[in-house]
C-alpha cells in the first residue's frame, strides 16, 4: 500500500456491502502514530462497520488494510496482539470479579504479569471493586473495565468504540487524560464517538465519514482554523432581517444548539472578522447582543454531512469473553 510510511492505522479503498448497502464504499483512512484521532459520523455512516472490519470481526469486500505498517488480510488474527480494542458494550463473565476476568483474558494470549492488571485496575480506577461480581457492575465501571482489558498486552494501538459510553463527568475528564497520557507516550489511540466537544478536547486528528465515505480528514486545530465562523445574537424576531442584511458580506444562518437560546446566528467568515459583522449589522440598525469568534467541532461536523445526527450504527459486538459475541484485546479472541 504506497503512501502509508509513518501511519499506525490506514485503509484504501475499503469495502463492505450488506446486501444492497454500501456500509463502506472506498473508505480511506490514514491515522499517524502517537496521536488521539477521532473518527465521526452520523448514523449509518460506516464507523461500527470499520470497526468490526479493523478488529478482524467482519471481513471487508474490498480494498486493503494496513495495521503498525503491515498488511492486515482474513487470517492474521496474530497481527492483533499489538492491538487493544473496545467495541463498545463489554461483556464479561458475570459472575467473575474484574480481577478474575483480567486474569481470565490474560490467560487466552501471550502472557501478561500479574502487576500488569493491578496497574491496570489502578489506572481505570477499579481497585476497590476488583474483587466484586462484575453482574453488580454499573455500565460506567463495565466500559472502565473494558479499556482495562484492551490495554492488558500495552498495546502500540488502541481501538475504542464510545469509551465514554456510561462514565460521569468525571469519569470522562479521567478517561481523557489517560488517553492523552497513552499517546504521549508514543501509542496511537483511535477513538470512534459521538461526544464532538470531548473529541474536540482531546483529539490530535479527525476523519469525518458518511456514506461510508472519507469527507474530511487532518490535524483538527487546521480543520477549524480553515472552517472560520463568526457567531452572533441578535434579538430572536430580527433574525431573518439579521440574516439579509449580512448577504453582502457572508452567508449565514441560524445557529441551532441545545444549550444556547435563540436568536444565535452562524455567519461564515474567517474569525478576524468579528467586527465587519458587527458593523454590518449595526449599518442595518442592528445591535448584536452576543458575538464570538471561531469554530467548533460540531459545525464542521453538521456541514459536512449535510446535519446528520451523530451516534452508532446498531448492536455492537462486545469486549472481554462473553457468551454472547467476541472480543479483541490485544490477543486472540476469548471463547
Amino acid at each position: 500500500m504506497s503512501g502509508t510510511a509513518g501511519l499506525a492505522l490506514a485503509t484504501r479503498g475499503l469495502r463492505k456491502n450488506y446486501g444492497s448497502r454500501h456500509a463502506l464504499d472506498g473508505l480511506n483512512l490514514s491515522v499517524p502514530m502517537g496521536v488521539v484521532y477521532g473518527f465521526l459520523g452520523p448514523n449509518g455512516a460506516g464507523k461500527t462497520t470499520t470497526m468490526r472490519v479493523l478488529t478482524g470481526l467482519v471481513h471487508s469486500d474490498g480494498g486493503t488494510v494496513e495495521v503498525l505498517g503491515k498488511p492486515f488480510k482474513r487470517g492474521d488474527r496474530h497481527r492483533l496482539f499489538d492491538v487493544g480494542a473496545l467495541v463498545e458494550s463489554p461483556t464479561f463473565y458475570p459472575y467473575l470479579s474484574a480481577r478474575a476476568n483480567l486474569r481470565e483474558l490474560a490467560a487466552s494470549g501471550a502472557h501478561v504479569p500479574s502487576k500488569r492488571i493491578e496497574e491496570l485496575l489502578d489506572l481505570v480506577g477499579l481497585c476497590d471493586r476488583a474483587n466484586d461480581k462484575v453482574q453488580g457492575y454499573s455500565m460506567g465501571m463495565k466500559q472502565r473495565l473494558g479499556i482495562a482489558a484492551a490495554l492488558l498486552s500495552d498495546p502500540k494501538l488502541l481501538l475504542l468504540d464510545e469509551p465514554a459510553n456510561g462514565l460521569d463527568p468525571a469519569g470522562i475528564v479521567a478517561m481523557r487524560d489517560t488517553l492523552r497520557a497513552l499517546a504521549s507516550q508514543g501509542k496511537t489511540v483511535f477513538i470512534s464517538s459521538h461526544l464532538l466537544a470531548e473529541v474536540q478536547v482531546m483529539a490530535d486528528v479527525v476523519g469525518i465519514v458518511a456514506a461510508g465515505k472519507l469527507v474530511r480528514e487532518g490535524p483538527l486545530k487546521e480543520l477549524l482554523s480553515m472552517q472560520g465562523v463568526v457567531k452572533v445574537r441578535v434579538r430572536p424576531n430580527l433574525v431573518d432581517s439579521a440574516i439579509k442584511s449580512l448577504q453582502p458580506l457572508a452567508a449565514a444562518d441560524r445557529l441551532i444548539e441545545s444549550d444556547r437560546e435563540e436568536g444565535w446566528l452562524a455567519v461564515h467568515v474567517s474569525a478576524d472578522r468579528a467586527e465587519d459583522v458587527n458593523q454590518q449589522l449595526a449599518g442595518a440598525g442592528i445591535f448584536a447582543s452576543g458575538l464570538e469568534s471561531g469554530t467548533d467541532l460540531e459545525m464542521l461536523f453538521l456541514e459536512l454531512t449535510g446535519g446528520q445526527a451523530v451516534g452508532g450504527e446498531g448492536t455492537f459486538v462486545g469486549l472481554g469473553a462473553p457468551a454472547n459475541g467476541s472480543a479483541t484485546t490485544g490477543k486472540e479472541t476469548a471463547a
